[in-house]
């Protein structure tokens, strides 16, 4: 896996403390600028991973025809906006077409496309077309809750809201009866 120059982190976020008036050098920022850029290498991992190497054979043929739900998959990601966290659940489902996914990849998709700067909007449409990609599925859904501080923090300063996306795709989006059982199964009355 590459890595990113985290010493270029390290000067910026040196000099970010100096231009709002702090001083890098005092003793409780003087390690700020390494833990800094240690964090956003974390961060921004997704940009590093490799769906295949993420799915690792994992995608089985199998004669299942209902449903397949993973809810409430604990997604943290950064505004590209603001650089400022964005939190929440994912819930995904697919129905198969002779193939599924091992369960545990579901999340591993939803961390590696969070791990980027995103759009909530985008994060959700591109869990859902990996999903369709890899597994050509009868249909696949992909709801996310988010709490964003860029909303809670600044602007508007609303702490208690939610944004919710959606991505519905095939039987999800075509049938009212499918997309109204997988909103029963993750909690939601209708999107």
């Amino acid at each position: 896996m590459e890595t990113i120059n985290k010493s270029r982190i390290e000067s910026l976020v040196h000099d970010l403390l100096d231009v709002i008036g702090e001083d890098p050098e005092r003793e409780g920022l003087k390690k700020t600028p390494q833990r800094v850029a240690k964090s956003w290498e974390y961060f921004s991992r997704g940009y590093r991973s490799n769906l295949q190497d993420l799915i690792n054979d994992a995608v089985f043929e199998e004669e299942c025809s209902e449903m397949v739900v993973v809810r409430d998959i604990e997604f943290f990601s950064m505004c590209e906006h603001h650089l400022l966290p964005f939190f929440g659940k994912a819930h995904v489902g697919y129905i198969p077409n002779g193939k599924v996914i091992g369960l545990s990849k579901i999340p591993r998709i939803v961390n590696m496309f969070s791990r980027r700067l995103q759009l909530q909007e985008r994060l959700t449409h591109q869990i859902a077309y990996t999903l369709r990609e890899v597994l050509q599925p009868v249909g696949v859904a992909v709801v996310m809750e988010g709490r964003h501080l860029c909303m809670q923090m600044r602007g508007v300063e609303k702490q208690n809201s939610y944004a919710t996306t959606s991505a519905m795709i095939g039987e999800f989006h075509d049938d009212v009866e499918t997309r109204a059982e997988f909103l029963s199964i993750i909690g939601l009355r209708n999107i």
